[in-house]
């Protein structure tokens, strides 16, 4: 039964896949910014219909939800897909690039997706052999950490045993697989800083208060915090993203904001990371004479696999594709599936996307992946769920 099922998976995803990748493409060349996902739901919608799968749009206001419910009765397992992309401006060069200026998929939701809609497929063929219910989430506003929030709370989660999420990464080929133990994405946390001193003439520095000066010596001093404060052996960055100062040349301003981010792979490393921040800012307001206004935006926790998850997923992808599975290193990049992750047992797949010959990254202009993910993440997600319901 068990090579029945491996065999009768590839033949429906290679099927699938001049569908699925042709649903990238379009997709790609139509990206669609965090809750604006309005035109790739109705495709993800559309796709859904012609498979005859339920499903309800409008979750987490432009999510989609769609169910297989299997033969026997058993557990209920979510597999979650992303669909936004970011504000970058696509260099490319494909035929099927943005047509959205200032928009694209740099991070492979477009992927993620088509990937998602594979999975859809395969199950549909599998379902009277299935034990339990798959429920799929195609999840809008991934990229700023709201999405998942957002169908939890409108049910998409009410049911739910059991979790699997999945990212491309193009540090591994096409056709490799891996999971971590533990942490496997960081808390994402954010900070906003305003700086207030006096204005004045840059001729007469003496007669003002510089925002702009303390601003320098902060951003210098909240490195210390992470080489000198937290363990060496607890990953954690503390990075300044962008600082608004000033408007010529010859002006001391008023005001001066920085905008950050923290990451985090342990709780008590993110309040000790944050309290360090805060005892920092005091300290350089005090010294350079600025008052200062000091947010902290807390945002998701990190990205916990179960173990048990985690290891079913690992025996399920090396009984599907072979020996192509292993063990990979935390990441600080941030994920809100960690919210899921925080409420039933999970797992994220990382489906390498790298093609050969190019040395791409996420979030870049130029990211492109290998297609042939594609095909391969819905063969691995698609056989995990039928070895995780089983149990």
């Amino acid at each position: 039964m068990r090579n029945d099922i491996a065999a009768a998976i590839a033949a429906t995803a290679a099927r699938l896949e001049p569908l699925l990748i042709d649903i990238r493409r379009d997709l790609h060349a139509h990206p669609e910014l965090a809750f604006e996902e309005h035109r790739t739901a109705a495709r993800v919608s559309a796709e859904l219909g012609k498979l005859g799968i339920a499903h309800q749009n409008g979750v987490g206001r432009t999510g989609v939800v769609a169910t297989i419910p299997g033969g026997r009765p058993g557990p209920t397992i979510v597999i979650r897909g992303d669909m936004d992309a970011l504000p970058i401006e696509e260099r490319t060069g494909l035929p099927f690039a943005s047509q959205a200026p200032g928009r694209m998929h740099a991070c492979g939701h477009d992927v993620h997706t088509a990937t998602l809609l594979g999975v859809a497929g395969v199950l549909r063929d599998l379902a009277p052999e299935l034990r339990g219910t798959v429920r799929l989430l195609f999840q809008p506003a991934e990229e700023i950490l709201g999405g998942a929030a957002a169908m939890i709370e409108d049910g998409a989660l009410d049911g739910a045993d059991l979790a699997l999420g999945f990212h491309n990464h193009p540090d591994m080929p096409a056709g490799q697989f891996a999971t971590v133990r533990g942490a496997t994405y960081a808390a994402c946390d954010r900070f906003r800083l305003g700086l207030h001193g006096v204005s004045g003439h840059a001729a007469y520095p003496h007669t003002t208060v510089d925002p702009i000066v303390a601003a320098a010596a902060l951003i210098s001093a909240l490195q210390s915090v992470v080489s000198r404060e937290v363990g060496p052996l607890d990953p954690c960055v503390v990075t300044v993203g962008a600082i608004h100062g000033g408007t010529v040349h010859n002006i001391i301003p008023d005001n001066c904001e920085l905008l950050g981010t923290v990451r985090t792979l342990r709780p008590e490393v993110r309040a000790r990371a944050e309290a360090a921040l805060r005892r920092h800012v005091a300290g350089i307001a005090s010294a350079y004479r600025v008052e200062a206004a000091f947010d902290w935006l807390p945002g998701v926790p990190p990205t916990r696999n179960d173990e048990a998850v985690r290891a079913g997923t690992m025996r399920a992808v090396g009984a599907q594709l072979g020996d192509v599975a292993g063990e990979g290193e935390p990441s600080l990049g941030a994920e809100d599936f960690a919210l899921i992750a925080e409420r039933v047992p999970s797992c994220v797949l990382r489906i390498g996307s790298g093609a050969p010959g190019r040395d791409d990254h996420l979030h870049n202009s130029g990211y492109q992946p290998d297609e042939t993910c594609i095909a391969l993440g819905a063969q691995a997600l698609a056989r995990a769920a039928v070895e995780l319901l089983a149990g």
